[in-house]
């Protein structure tokens, strides 16, 4: 018994394979993605077969490649390992050759015959074992209540209750139409999300994350906070592209928290600002990592929408995270790197800036208005014909091949968690417990909007601990996107409102995943790196209840609009930053932070009412404190 209950919990781990299955595994994670490039960009196929074959091969790589649990072997698949492939491979063909009356049929009309409900049944079992491998109990855990509820919540009281579902009947809806496994989450992991991963594989693979790093070295190393500030301009860069705050952590975090802590920074604040700064990758445009493209297919909203939307977002939330690296820099008296340590900004652009092409060619072609699709890879060749203008950088067939087959292998763990969402999203639809969380909200909350969308943006986070990006969103919306739109919010006000809470939740305490994957790098605790990543990211938790209630922030309404709420919460994120790190020019007592806070809240807010009153405040405060008024008057008669 407690052997089983071990094996529910634990988490598999990833195998380092013999030099021989690896390269077996290369190879046909290289055969995966020259499919997927081909199917989404040359020729149309059956959606449905496509993603059938897709995921039935991606669960014969991640049995081979994730242990079942600690005490699995770590260099070789065991023989529970091999079957479950091989089921995976016989699952997928049984749907493949059946996909086209499984795509006729008229569903829950014509009975399962007996090979669909075995079938059904296992990959079923399939899915829920990948993502218990991979992604690990949390997730696992909220798949395994839903097909319980599913099954046997009909009779629950309190209106939790539904007109009960028999297996046969969840089978149906769950495994074979697009409501259930093969929806949107598995959809968008199969074409745009592996596209972009693609894209960001080709990227790094050509030394674009190395000129990056160079290049945001060279522009803030010798500034104060310099490691600091590279690390949130790299870590953004790379984060964009990757998706994952998890990843942008492991990658990038290994580079900058042992300079942050030999130059001054104590374990946990280096381990925040890398958590903060990998974190808001996942919010940037143009890529935003895989959820965006999740949103886009499940609200119908333009990709292109959504990435300008989320421009003065994503910068407002760097603009938070650099300026409070700096204040507190300046407040601890920390330097920069060394000129030694420092490349030119000449030199970083000589050996490398011609990786800017590509990123100007994804964002022209957004704005061009071509799919997501085709973006990925119009970037993609712009990558490797950049890369092939030097020797140092250029391609050859080796390091494509070894590139195709790596964006396989990143892709595994986001194709279980997107399966199990498919999972969730169907049981969620088939029992009408949107509608019901929706009551729920209301109950909690009444009908305050502000009210609504705290307890909306509280239960957003919570969905999400643990889980990742794509799946944290997709949770969310279906959950909480009913109850935002029972309200005056427009569906991209909505969607990106709960966005940010499911990437936040990477942060907030008391999971944040992401400062798990920083505590073992800093060598300090996860629960106070957590908590100074949110300190750090606290315009993060604020801006989506500004553009909820003013748009412009979003880019939308006429230009005055836009420019005077851009402008004002630029002025209102500086004003957080300095309450919060109880610095500005010089240490501010307690009564000037807490002025500077109401005031930072007040510009960030949409409207001239509370704007002028911001400005009061803060007039009111520089006045009221001898030490800053004089600072900022010698400030002023210097420059004039």
């Amino acid at each position: 018994m407690k052997d089983i209950l071990s094996l529910l919990i634990q988490t598999g781990s990833k195998r380092r394979l013999s030099s021989g299955l690896a390269k077996i595994i290369q190879a046909f994670g290289a055969i995966i993605a020259l499919t997927v490039i081909y199917t989404t960009t040359v020729v149309y196929v059956d959606l449905f077969g496509m993603t059938v074959v897709f995921l039935s091969s991606i669960l014969v790589l991640l049995f081979i490649m994730y242990s079942a649990g600690p005490w699995g072997r770590s260099d070789m698949p065991g023989p529970t390992d091999w079957v479950l492939s091989l089921a995976s491979a016989a699952v997928g063909i049984y749907f493949f050759v059946e996909s086209s009356r499984i795509v006729e049929r008229i569903t829950l009309l014509y009975p399962l015959e007996m090979p669909d409900l075995i079938a059904g049944s296992i990959l079923l079992f399939l899915t829920i074992e990948a993502t218990r491998r991979t992604v690990g109990f949390g997730l696992t855990s909220v798949v395994a209540a839903f097909v319980v509820y599913n099954l046997f919540g009909h009779d629950l009281p309190f209106g939790l209750g539904f007109r009960e579902v028999g297996f046969n009947h969840f089978l149906d809806i769950m495994m074979f139409t697009s409501d259930g496994l093969f929806g949107v989450p598995l959809r968008v992991a199969a074409t745009y999300a592996f596209l972009f991963v693609l894209f960001g594989t080709f990227l790094s693979r050509a030394g674009g994350a190395d000129f990056f790093y160079n290049l945001a070295s060279a522009l803030a190393g010798r500034r104060v906070g310099g490691p600091a500030k590279i690390a949130i301009i790299s870590s953004g860069l790379y984060g964009t592209m990757s998706g994952s705050p998890t990843s942008d952590v492991v990658t990038t975090g290994s580079i900058t928290i042992p300079i942050m802590k030999r130059l001054g920074y104590s374990s946990s604040l280096a381990g925040s600002v890398e958590v903060a700064a990998s974190t808001g990758g996942s919010l940037l445009p143009p890529v935003m990592g895989s959820a965006a493209f999740i949103m886009a297919e499940y609200t119908g909203i333009e990709y292109r929408d959504i990435a300008i939307a989320g421009i003065v977002p994503a910068l407002l939330y760097y603009l938070c995270v650099y300026a409070q690296v700096h204040l507190r820099s300046q407040k601890m008296g920390l330097g920069g790197l060394g000129e030694d340590e420092v490349p030119k900004v000449k030199d970083a652009m000589s050996n490398g800036g011609l990786f800017i092409l590509p990123l100007v060619v994804l964002s022209g072609a957004l704005i061009m208005g071509f799919s997501p699709t085709y973006v990925a890879a119009f970037a993609t060749i712009g990558v490797v014909a950049v890369a092939a203008v030097k020797p140092s950088t250029r391609m050859g067939l080796k390091a494509i091949w070894e590139a195709l087959g790596e964006t396989t292998v990143r892709m595994v763990s986001v194709v279980a968690a997107c399966a199990a969402a498919g999972l969730v999203i169907g049981g969620i639809s088939m029992t009408g417990l949107g509608g019901k969380f929706a009551d729920l909200v209301f109950l909690l909350a009444g009908n305050t909007t502000f009210l609504v969308l705290v307890v909306s943006a509280i239960l957003a986070i919570i969905l999400g601990m643990g889980m990742p990006t794509p799946s944290a969103f997709i949770l969310a919306a279906v959950l909480v996107g009913p109850t935002l739109a029972s309200l005056d919010f427009s569906p991209l006000q909505s969607n990106m409102f709960i966005l940010y809470f499911a990437v936040l939740s990477a942060m907030t305490p008391p999971v944040a995943v992401a400062a798990f994957a920083a505590a073992a790098i800093a060598d300090a605790k996860p629960l106070g790196i957590a908590v100074g990543a949110v300190k750090l990211a606290i315009t993060a938790f604020i801006v989506p209840f500004a553009f909820m209630y003013g748009d412009g922030l979003l880019l939308e309404g006429s230009i005055s609009h836009i420019a005077i709420s851009c402008v004002g919460a630029a002025i209102g994120v500086i004003l957080l930053s300095a309450a919060v790190e109880g610095f500005f020019i010089e240490a501010l007592n307690a009564a000037a932070r807490v002025a500077l806070f109401i005031a930072g809240l007040l510009f960030i807010s949409p409207g001239a009412v509370p704007l002028i009153t911001g400005s009061i405040i803060v007039l009111l405060t520089i006045f009221v404190t001898p030490h800053l008024r004089q600072r900022v008057k010698a400030m002023v008669t210097s420059r004039a």
